[in-house]
């Protein structure tokens, strides 16, 4: 990650890369060969070194501190990181590679529910500001719209591509990142999904973060992913992707589907369901919800091809 490798050189710290492509394993053994203090990585990541059937044969103890990024974070996996792993003092940041990368952090004195339920306040020498998706006016706090940042970490552009740059950087070196997000009263920013994520049901936009949060809560729940799928009646249908916990085979559709009721608008809750045992990622962790998507479309085709 580029904030952890940043941050080692300027400060002359050790930087430990375990392996060319995430293996679980082989990051909890350079943890405790290499006595390392921080942990980086998504939380697909963590997850899949606490899930790991060796986990426990590791030695954590040197662990002190450590950035989480690039998806939900919820209050399970942050106990479950700061208890096994002994990261107590666990982050969660928000940017993209553009931005070099973050924008925002929590801190290590920050609520259990700031650090879980948002990504931290701006950085120093950071501006933000959230707009309006069709006006491009600044929103007041409370509402929804696009995240965008400017100052001296957003990229001078991509290289020999004027025309995307152009895209993504307008005339006065604000950078739209394509999120949505919303700030409190208190500064504290929480990105409530992407721009091209939102699902549009019958009229209705839902926001594929709220019905993940609210899912993450099942203790039959180890990740989900919410997206939204071509329906001929309502435009779009929302469905989850779901990574039980080891030990949990009974759940099912139905169950997951009572757990919805009362909590969210029967409109946001899930109409198709998938059982995985992992999600499309790309080479940095990332989860690919196009990807999701265009396996879910064969998928069901194939479905109501039978008889």
């Amino acid at each position: 990650m580029i904030v952890g490798n940043l941050a080692c050189t300027v400060t002359g710290a050790c930087i430990v890369i375990p392996c060319e492509i995430f293996d679980a394993e082989q990051v909890m053994k350079c943890v405790e060969q290499e006595k390392c203090s921080s942990l980086y990585g998504v939380p697909t990541m963590f997850i899949a070194e606490l899930d790991h059937a060796n986990f426990v044969k590791y030695n954590f103890s040197s662990l002190r501190t450590g950035i989480m990024a690039g998806s939900i974070c919820s209050t399970e996996l942050m106990k479950t990181v700061q208890s096994k792993m002994n990261i107590k003092e666990l982050a969660v940041c928000y940017g993209m590679t553009e931005t070099s990368p973050v924008s925002t952090q929590t801190l290590p004195n920050d609520t259990l529910e700031n650090r879980v339920t948002t990504v931290g306040k701006v950085q120093d020498h950071v501006e933000i500001k959230i707009i309006n998706i069709h006006s491009n006016e600044t929103v007041q706090r409370g509402q929804i719209g696009e995240f965008c940042a400017r100052g001296y970490h957003v990229m001078i552009g991509y290289w020999n591509n004027k025309v995307e740059t152009e895209k993504i950087i307008d005339n006065e070196g604000w950078l739209h990142s394509g999120d949505l997000a919303i700030m409190n009263d208190d500064g504290y920013i929480k990105i409530v999904g992407r721009i091209n994520d939102m699902i549009v049901r019958g009229g209705e936009n839902i926001y594929p973060k709220e019905i993940e949060e609210l899912l993450c809560k099942h203790p039959a729940i180890s990740d989900v992913y919410v997206i939204g799928i071509p329906d001929r009646k309502y435009g779009e249908q929302v469905m989850a992707w779901v990574k039980l916990k080891s030990n949990i085979t009974e759940v099912n559709e139905e169950a997951l589907h009572d757990f919805c009721k009362n909590q969210i608008s029967h409109y946001k809750i899930p109409q198709y369901w998938k059982f995985v045992q992992a999600f499309p990622v790309t080479v940095t962790g990332k989860i690919r919800k196009v990807e999701m998507r265009e396996i879910a479309i064969q998928e069901l085709n194939l479905k109501l091809e039978k008889p």
